[in-house]
């Protein structure tokens, strides 16, 4: 009897069917299983007493008959283990990117390093009305971190400053922009930054083409800080805006990869730049990621000062997954940090910023 493979007849994976590796290992493919029906043609004798009945020479063509319907059902078999694994990837795919749209994510902080961090925390603090959070000294690795903000860590956006022993100064590149502070009043924030000795690069005024109030500012590292005036909002620290090469392709990786909701977009044909402003939820209310497209320019140079930005997650195996799909680059694997457990994983977009994903769980730990 000549059997042939058969096709799957349901292709429909769950979440819940999906197997992780432990944190400890790498990500393993998710598995699940296809149920299937079975089904056979009829006998070789059947077959020769059928051909028999019109070809005299039945018993020698039957076995020509045989062995082509023998080679024909392996090929058969092979199309179908190949259209059942096209269709079990696709399944995958779409269920894990289905997935990012329902994790519980969040943009916990940005990180970058500065020369003086005391001079750093002192301007924060007294120029931009932050309050120091944290500090933690790493001696045997030569560094330090201070975390500042408007609220705490737990529920707040905020910025994580690192000190490498004996480095003062920095490159910023042309890639990075700058972070967004919402202020009552630009105006008296500024004559405070000037009063501190701080460096105002654009004085208060209504932005080109709009009516919101803004102004930029300096830190003593020289990363500009964008001033909005706005009405009291739960997220001050509300933007952080980076370069990109292609708009389009970016918006596309991170609704994809991160889940990110493209809030707005706007063209500014006259100056020759567009932006898209891309969040976990309301403008007002969240901090955004703005990503800005100068036209005809498809690199910047990054520089070594701006690090990444930190987001949570709840599954930091799934979140590589996704970002795998979607054509990111995991430049570290999903699993525990050495000696804290913490799990993470860290990844590239098409333009190479980094993006670290922390584990929901473990960040709220690590907190404690």
């Amino acid at each position: 009897m000549v059997r042939i493979i058969p096709m799957a007849s349901t292709i429909g994976p769950s979440l819940s069917s999906f197997k992780f590796a432990s944190a400890s290992a790498s990500p393993r493919l998710f598995s699940f299983s296809l149920s299937s029906s079975s089904c056979t043609i009829p006998s070789r004798r059947l077959s020769l007493l059928h051909l028999g009945s019109a070809v005299p020479q039945s018993h020698f063509f039957g076995l020509r008959a045989a062995k082509l319907l023998r080679r024909e059902g392996n090929g058969m078999g092979v199309a179908a283990a190949g259209n059942a694994a096209q269709a079990s990837t696709t399944a995958t795919q779409e269920n894990v990117l289905e997935w990012v749209k329902k994790d519980k994510r969040r943009m916990l902080h940005v990180v970058y390093r500065v020369g003086d961090l005391d001079r750093t925390i002192k301007f924060y603090t007294e120029c931009l009305g932050m309050k120091l959070l944290r500090k933690r000294d790493i001696p045997e690795e030569r560094y330090t971190n201070a975390f500042l903000g408007y609220g705490p860590e737990d529920s707040h956006f905020v910025i994580e400053l690192t000190y490498n022993y004996g480095v003062d100064k920095y490159d910023i590149g042309t890639g990075f922009g700058h972070f967004g502070i919402a202020v009552e009043d630009v105006a008296k924030t500024v004559e405070l930054v000037k009063a501190k000795g701080g460096k105002v690069t654009r004085e208060p005024g209504p932005v080109k083409g709009g009516s919101t109030v803004i102004a930029f500012v300096e830190d003593p590292d020289g990363y500009k800080f964008e001033l909005l005036e706005r009405g009291p909002t739960p997220e001050p620290l509300c933007q952080v805006m980076l370069r990109v090469g292609d708009l389009d392709r970016s918006i596309n990786f991170y609704e994809k990869a991160f889940g990110l909701e493209l809030l707005r977009k706007r063209d500014n044909p006259e100056y020759k730049y567009t932006i898209a402003m891309m969040g976990y939820g309301p403008e007002d209310k969240n901090v955004v990621l703005e990503l800005t497209y100068n036209y005809g320019v498809t690199e910047y140079d990054k520089g070594n000062a701006y690090a990444q930005i930190a987001i949570g997650t709840d599954d930091v195996y799934k979140t590589a997954e996704a970002i795998k799909l979607s054509g990111g680059k995991i430049t570290r694997e999903p699993g525990p940090l050495p000696g804290i457990n913490t799990k993470i994983t860290a990844c590239l977009d098409p333009d190479g910023w980094k993006t670290v994903f922390v584990d929901n769980v473990d960040f709220i730990k690590e907190l404690e």
